[in-house]
């Protein structure tokens, strides 16, 4: 097997962040403490979040979400199919189901009108709340639904995901939510870094605009800290809640107790959960904010790169920002358009020497969640998995880099249009 001459994705670490991780080892306190809380702080400057919590991944940070918005055993959260599984997971950790709803061709994220639809056709009131009327088809395989005595299906939250960075119509959907008066958590995993506009104003995804925005920190995401999350909430219960559900119920934090000039015993008032940060990510994730500016600067300026040296080329339609966004361009993704197969495509770019991977999933096709949904029911999250590939990106990619790409795209299409390397510029 050719080994890849450019990779997907590339995290942008240097000096700063090894010399900050070393000294968090030095200090001997490695698990979650100061650094943390400062990591926590930068991340809230940043975003405008009044608070920010650090866990140890998104998933984790979805869970907690889910939880204090009030999702509770047997009810369902309607969200998008066309995202990582750890979305549509997170619901089903909290024992209940969600209900996949189409996405907007154009931007890859939750179609507000099709949520409207789903609300509308799909649910009916009873008791002042609104109850899914087709619990019998979902709640099959490994659906928490599935034999389960007393009402079921009660929407209790909406899952909105920014994918690949680029915020998702929070406007329209919020107006939905408040409509019916149902929490809004926003799935942020790709999105630090990026800006929505709401009416004359432009904010950073993250203040939040629902009830909680969740991020991730894995390699694949514009900043890392190897692995983690955060909790971003203006509600100060909620997030006096996920610090407590984070770290066992703990009502004292280790560093509060070891703080304190008096003896301390904590208490454990919930049951809850380990999903602390180490102070080690954390280190790093406070230097990775440091860069963050740098960062999205950079990838903003490959992205362009790519516009113009893709532009006219056959067989393939470019990624569209609407004019409500501003996104961090997390990933690039293009759209096949044509007979040729997305899988040749991929395999003709590897043996160039490109790495390169499929659309984004979706999660209503895989096992445990296929029986409810089969194939067909979410035609535009489904074409975007059969037709996207996604292209490497990444803040040290040379200009080289992207027209080699870009030159051994248009041979993968089959096209007679080869980008000039003039066009990188």
């Amino acid at each position: 097997m050719m080994k890849d001459i450019i990779p997907l994705s590339v995290p942008y670490l240097g000096e700063e962040e090894a010399r900050a991780a070393g000294e968090a080892v030095a200090s001997g306190w490695v698990t979650q403490g100061p650094r943390v809380k400062a990591f926590e702080d930068a991340f809230a400057e940043y975003t405008g979040a009044p608070f920010a919590c650090a866990v140890s991944s998104c998933t984790a940070a979805l869970h907690l979400a889910l939880l204090s918005a009030g999702v509770s055993p047997g009810d369902v959260v309607a969200t998008v199919s066309h995202s990582f599984i750890a979305t549509a997971n997170a619901v089903r950790y909290c024992q209940a189901e969600p209900v996949f709803v189409d996405i907007d061709p154009a931007t890859r994220n939750m179609d507000p009108a099709a949520l409207a639809r789903s609300i509308n056709g799909d649910f009916e009131e009873r008791n002042g709340s609104l109850w899914y009327k087709h619990v019998a088809r979902i709640a099959v395989g490994e659906s928490p639904l599935r034999g389960r005595s007393g009402a079921s299906g009660r929407l209790a939250a909406i899952l909105v995901v920014h994918q690949v960075g680029l915020p998702a119509d929070l406007s329209a959907i919020l107006a939905i939510a408040d409509h019916f008066n149902t929490p809004v958590i926003e799935d942020a995993a790709c999105a630090i870094g990026s800006e929505i506009r709401i009416g004359d104003d432009w904010e950073k995804i993250g203040q939040p605009h629902g009830d909680v925005a969740c991020f991730s920190f894995h390699p694949r995401k514009v900043i890392t800290t190897g692995d983690g999350g955060m909790l971003a909430t203006n509600n100060p219960e909620y997030d006096r809640r996920f610090r407590l559900l984070r770290h066992h119920g703990m009502s004292v934090s280790d560093a509060a107790r070891h703080r304190s000039d008096k003896v301390v015993f904590e208490d454990y008032p919930i049951t809850a959960y380990n999903y602390r940060m180490t102070d080690i990510q954390a280190a790093v994730g406070i230097e990775q904010m440091k860069r963050l500016p740098e960062i999205v600067h950079k990838r903003g300026l490959i992205a362009s790169k790519y516009m113009d040296a893709l532009a006219g080329l056959p067989g393939l339609q470019l990624p569209a920002v609407p004019p409500f966004a501003r996104t961090n361009w997390q990933s690039f993704i293009v759209r096949l358009i044509g007979s040729r197969g997305r899988d040749s495509v991929i395999e003709a770019m590897q043996n160039s020497g490109i790495s390169t991977r499929r659309g984004v999933m979706c999660s209503h096709l895989e096992p445990p969640y296929a029986k409810g949904w089969p194939r067909g029911s979410l035609p535009a999250s489904e074409a975007g998995r059969e037709f996207d590939i996604i292209l490497p990106l990444f803040p040290a990619m040379t200009d080289p880099q992207v027209q080699a790409v870009a030159t051994a795209l248009a041979a993968a299409v089959g096209s007679s249009h080869f980008p000039k390397s003039s066009r990188i510029r």
